[in-house]
């Protein structure tokens, strides 16, 4: 009775996995995520590792809130504050949402420079890692422009002459100054071309090139691996420490299809 009842919870056990092995058989993906998610990492890191971790979960609310946020908004100069106060007084979790997206985006920015700071006080930017550096600072560059592209939007009084300040700012510049401030406005002042510029930056190309940018950051991180604080003894050149037993194989075990061309029956 007892031998019935184990082969029957293997045969369900089976039937349950059989969609993840015929997904991993044909692309490796739930490998690939099994080793991003179970890889190996130094014994002796700590809560100042999380920063790159909370300021991507703080990059997915502001990814997720601006989609919803979307689905309302009105990209012109005569509707735009009021789709805004559409949002935050009649729809439903409106006030929520815009609330998230709104102080979201300044925690954004602050988990950014925490975890620069981190990766710059733990010497984490040093060889290998040189061009995962690279990656952050122009992660860092790209994340306050969308900060700026998103300030006009509400298009009140606050964001129209902070617009005016950030673009005036920015054609003080050498050479490229002027030029940049007229690619920005649309033209020789703040107005509908303004705000549907910096509308399509900031659901469009800018968030792209962060999608981009936090892919190829993650790819290093796990190729490169995670870095030991200096205080280490292995960072410090000492003995490293045991590595831990092999953990378990997972629940996906790919097998070879019988009858297969290269794969024994």
């Amino acid at each position: 009775m007892a031998r019935r009842k184990s082969d029957r919870m293997q045969q369900i056990e089976r039937m349950a996995l059989y969609p993840l092995d015929w997904l991993e058989e044909r692309s490796g993906l739930i490998g690939g995520v099994r080793y991003f998610l179970f890889r190996k990492v130094p014994g002796d890191t700590s809560w100042w590792h999380t920063l790159g971790s909370a300021t991507l979960t703080a990059f997915l609310v502001q990814l997720a809130t601006g989609v919803i946020l979307a689905m309302y908004y009105k990209p012109d100069v005569n509707s735009a504050h009021e789709s805004v106060q559409h949002i935050t007084n009649d729809v439903w979790a409106g006030w929520l949402v815009r609330g998230m997206h709104r102080w979201g985006a300044s925690v954004f920015i602050i988990l950014m420079f925490m975890h620069m700071g981190r990766v710059f006080l733990f010497g984490a930017y040093k060889y290998p890692r040189e061009l995962n550096w690279i990656v952050g600072v122009l992660l860092l560059a790209t994340g306050l422009f969308e900060g700026l592209t998103g300030y006009l939007l509400p298009y009140d009084q606050t964001a129209y002459w902070a617009t005016v300040v950030a673009i005036n700012i920015n054609g003080t510049a050498p050479f490229v100054g002027p030029f940049l401030a007229s690619l920005l406005r649309g033209g020789a002042e703040i107005g509908p071309d303004t705000l549907a510029r910096f509308y399509s930056l900031h659901m469009l190309l800018v968030p792209g090139a962060l999608l981009g940018l936090i892919g190829l950051h993650l790819y290093l991180v796990v190729r490169l691996g995670v870095s030991s604080p200096p205080w280490s003894p292995e960072a410090a050149g000492g003995q490293p420490e045991p590595e831990p037993p092999p953990a378990r194989s997972g629940l996906v075990q790919p097998r070879p299809r019988a009858g297969v061309r290269g794969r024994p029956e």
